[in-house]
C-alpha cells in the first residue's frame, strides 16, 4: 500500500501502535466481496467499488478500454438514464469520483447515510444494465481522445512517462498507457466494449467497501437485495505474460521544442506489491525524496543545484512493477550530471547504508501519512480496498504500522543494492529543441 505524504505532524503525536480497524467481510452468492467498517463519527458513508480490471487486462489493438469505462459508467443505464447517476447523487447530498490504473478501476461515492439504499440501487443499475448507446459511445470516445492529447501528446512529462514504460517493458501489458494508444481509441468496436464490460464489471470481479455510519445487517440486506441478483461472469483471463529479466540498460531520448528544461526519468524493475520487499521499496523511496532532508533533494536540488525537483516512488502492482525516479532538471544544467549525481547517491546507499536518524525519520513519515489517511471514512475505504486487491487480504492494514517498524536499515541497503542496478534500469530523457537532422 503506497502512502502519499502530505504535511507532517510531530513524531511524538504518532501513535506507538496501529489503530485496529474492525472490518467484517462477507461474500455474496454471485462472488462479490463486501467489506464493512462502521464509523459513526459523522452521518456519512464512503462506498468504494474496486473492479479488478485495468489496462493490464487489455490487449494490443484494444488498449484504453478500462479507462473508457471510467467515463461510460456515468452515462446512463436501464433505470437511471444519461447523467442521472450524478444528478441523483447531488440531489441527495452526495458526490463521486473514479480512477483507473494498470491494475484496477475504482468508483468512489460519498453520501449521507439516509441515501444508502439509493446508492445501492444506482450502483446495481450500472453494473447490471449499462447503456451502450452508439451516440454516447462516440461522444465519450472523443472525450477520451481529447484527454489523451492533453495528458500525453501535449504534455512533455506525460509523453516522457509513456515512452519510459513502453521502453522498460518489452512483453508485459504494463508497457502500454492506461489511457490507451491513439489508434486503439479510434478503433474500439461496440463488441470490444461489451465484452470488456461483461468480464470486468462482473460482481465476482469486484470488491465493495463501505465505511461510515452504517449497520452491518442493513448493508448486507441492501447488498443481497440489489447486488446479489446480478449474475456472475467469467472473470478477465489471467495475465500469463511475465516480463523477462532486463539484461542491460535501455534508453530513450526525446526532443521537444516547447520544453524549457530537460527532464530525466528512470525506472528499475522491482517485485509486485504482495512480495516481501515491497514495503522496503516504499520506505526506500521516501529516504530518497521525501522532504528537504531527503538524500536526492539535498544532493541534486540544494548541494549541486542540478535539479528543481526530484521524486522517487514505488509503483504498486499486481505483477512485478517499477521503482521510479523523476528529476526536473534546472534550466542550463546538464542532464548527464543529474544522472551521475543520482547514481552516486544510489551507489552510496547500496554500499554504506543509512546514516544517523534517516530510518527513524522516514518511519515517522510513513506512519504519519498512514494515520492521517485512516482518520477519514474515504481514506479508510480506499486503503481497505487497496489492501484487499493488492495484498489479497484487507487485514494487512492492521499490521501495517508493525510491519513498517520492522523495516531495518539493512533491508533498505539490500533492496537498493539488489534492484537499483545499471543493467536493470531504463532511462528516458527529454531535451529542449528539435530533433537533429542527419
Amino acid at each position: 500500500m503506497a502512502m502519499r505524504l502530505g504535511a507532517l505532524i510531530p513524531f511524538f503525536l504518532v501513535p506507538a501502535t496501529a489503530q485496529q480497524l474492525a472490518i467484517s467481510a462477507h461474500s455474496l452468492s454471485n462472488g462479490m466481496k463486501v467489506l464493512i467498517h462502521e464509523d459513526h463519527d459523522i452521518p456519512n458513508v464512503a462506498m468504494y467499488l474496486f473492479y479488478k480490471v485495468g489496462s493490464r487486462n487489455e490487449r494490443p489493438g484494444a488498449t484504453g478500454m478500462s479507462h473508457f469505462f471510467e467515463h461510460m459508467m456515468f452515462n446512463g443505464a436501464k433505470k437511471y438514464g444519461p447523467k442521472q447517476f450524478d444528478i441523483q447523487m447531488e440531489k441527495n447530498g452526495g458526490r463521486n469520483n473514479a480512477y483507473t490504473s494498470r491494475d484496477i478501476t475504482a468508483y468512489t461515492d460519498w453520501f449521507p447515510t439516509s441515501s444508502l439504499e439509493l446508492m445501492f440501487d444506482l450502483e446495481a443499475d450500472r453494473i447490471r444494465d449499462l447503456a451502450f448507446d452508439p451516440k454516447m459511445i462516440e461522444s465519450e470516445r472523443g472525450v477520451v481522445y481529447s484527454e489523451r492529447r492533453n495528458a500525453i501528446d501535449n504534455s512533455n512529462s506525460g509523453l516522457l512517462s509513456e515512452q519510459l514504460f513502453a521502453t522498460a517493458y518489452i512483453a508485459h501489458p504494463y508497457q502500454w498507457p492506461v489511457v490507451g494508444w491513439a489508434s486503439d481509441i479510434e478503433a474500439w468496436t461496440i463488441d470490444d466494449l461489451k465484452e470488456h464490460y461483461r468480464m470486468g464489471y462482473a460482481p465476482n470481479n469486484c470488491v465493495l467497501v463501505l465505511v461510515g455510519a452504517v449497520k452491518e445487517a442493513e448493508v448486507l440486506r441492501l447488498a443481497r437485495k440489489y447486488l446479489e441478483p446480478i449474475p456472475k461472469q467469467d472473470p478477465p483471463p489471467p495475465v500469463r505474460t511475465k516480463e523477462p529479466p532486463q539484461l542491460g540498460e535501455r534508453r530513450v531520448t526525446l526532443r521537444r521544442p516547447d520544453a524549457r528544461a530537460p527532464l530525466v526519468y528512470a525506472a528499475w524493475h522491482v517485485p509486485e506489491t504482495r512480495h516481501a520487499d515491497s514495503l522496503s521499496l516504499e520506505v526506500l523511496s521516501l529516504v530518497l525524496s521525501a522532504g528537504r532532508s531527503s538524500r536526492l533533494h539535498r544532493r541534486l536540488v540544494e548541494k549541486d543545484q542540478l535539479a528543481l525537483s526530484v521524486e522517487a516512488s514505488y509503483q504498486d502492482g499486481l505483477d512485478p512493477s517499477v521503482f521510479l525516479i523523476n528529476a526536473q532538471v534546472r534550466p542550463g544544467a546538464d542532464p548527464t550530471a543529474v544522472e551521475k549525481a543520482l547514481y552516486d547517491e544510489l551507489d552510496a546507499l547500496g554500499s554504506s547504508g543509512l546514516t544517523g536518524n534517516e530510518l527513524a525519520k522516514v518511519r515517522n513519515q510513513v506512519l504519519t501519512s498512514f494515520y492521517r489517511q485512516i482518520r477519514t471514512i474515504a481514506g479508510k475505504a480506499n486503503i481497505i480496498g487497496q489492501a484487499e486487491v493488492f495484498h489479497g487480504d484487507y487485514r494487512k492494514i492492521n499490521s501495517y504500522a508493525e510491519d513498517v517498524q520492522k523495516i531495518s536499515a539493512a533491508d533498505l541497503q539490500r533492496v537498493a543494492k539488489q534492484y537499483l542496478t545499471p543493467t536493470n534500469r531504463t532511462v528516458a530523457t527529454l531535451l529542449p529543441g528539435r530533433e537533429e537532422s542527419r
